[in-house]
């Protein structure tokens, strides 16, 4: 009886875990590919990390939609979309070091580990913090650094760094965070109100750094010393 339970468990295992693959790589070619984003590198990330363990058991059945859901605290894990455009906007190579601005669910982070040496990230909610480094451990995510902290205040110690991702909307351009961006390197984070904002792309070069803007979006509010609750 035993054996018997443990193999209708492994089968069901079996089957979930391909049906969860079959609906990445649907999400890949209706969302993302058929909204003109190539980068061989994010694509396939984007097909490797499983995003419905980011999110409660609860909305796994939803995890491969074309929406944010929520994960507590308030906060979501953004839409696949829109992680693919922020990642390739990045322009990432395999020797990059990237500094995520609030970790969330950890998804996001996950898709850059795919593609870069390491990833640091810091989340100021601590819940969040906790349950994404767990995460990042049970999928040996060995590359992925993380810190509990003001994220709007950047990681000093550890910079300078090759790209740059906020993952939540600011009213202005942090400048402490550009301070920590390398000489050639991309940023991107959204900025605007409390309610919309445009998602902006910054390149640091020997003279000063330039933006350009990807269009409008929408996210939460980053909290912090240098964003939203800042002086």
């Amino acid at each position: 009886m035993t054996k018997t339970r443990a193999t209708v468990k492994d089968h069901s295992m079996i089957n979930s875990e391909h049906t969860h693959k079959r609906r990445r790589e649907e999400m890949v070619k209706r969302q993302i590919k058929a909204r003109h984003i190539s980068d061989p590198l994010v694509l396939a990330a984007m097909r490797r990390v499983p995003r419905h363990l980011f999110v409660s058991e609860a909305l796994q059945h939803k995890a491969y939609e074309d929406h944010p859901l929520p994960i507590g605290e308030q906060q979501t894990i953004s839409q696949p979309f829109i992680v693919a455009e922020m990642t390739q906007a990045l322009e990432l190579t395999a020797d990059d070091r990237v500094l995520e601005i609030g970790t969330g669910s950890g998804y996001q982070a996950a898709v850059l580990a795919e593609i870069v040496y390491r990833v640091y990230t810091i989340e100021r909610l601590h819940t969040l913090y906790r349950r994404a480094r767990k995460l990042f451990d049970t999928l040996q995510y060995h590359n992925i650094v993380t810190r509990y902290s003001d994220g709007t205040m950047g990681w000093r110690e550890e910079g300078l760094f090759d790209a740059i991702i906020v993952t939540a909307g600011a009213p202005r351009i942090p400048e402490i965070l550009l301070s920590q961006l390398a000489v050639g390197g991309r940023m991107i984070l959204p900025v605007g109100n409390q309610y919309t904002q445009d998602l902006i792309k910054i390149v640091k070069d020997e003279r000063g750094w330039h933006q350009v803007s990807l269009g409008g979006c929408r996210f939460v509010k980053l909290i912090g010393e240098q964003g939203w609750g800042g002086p």
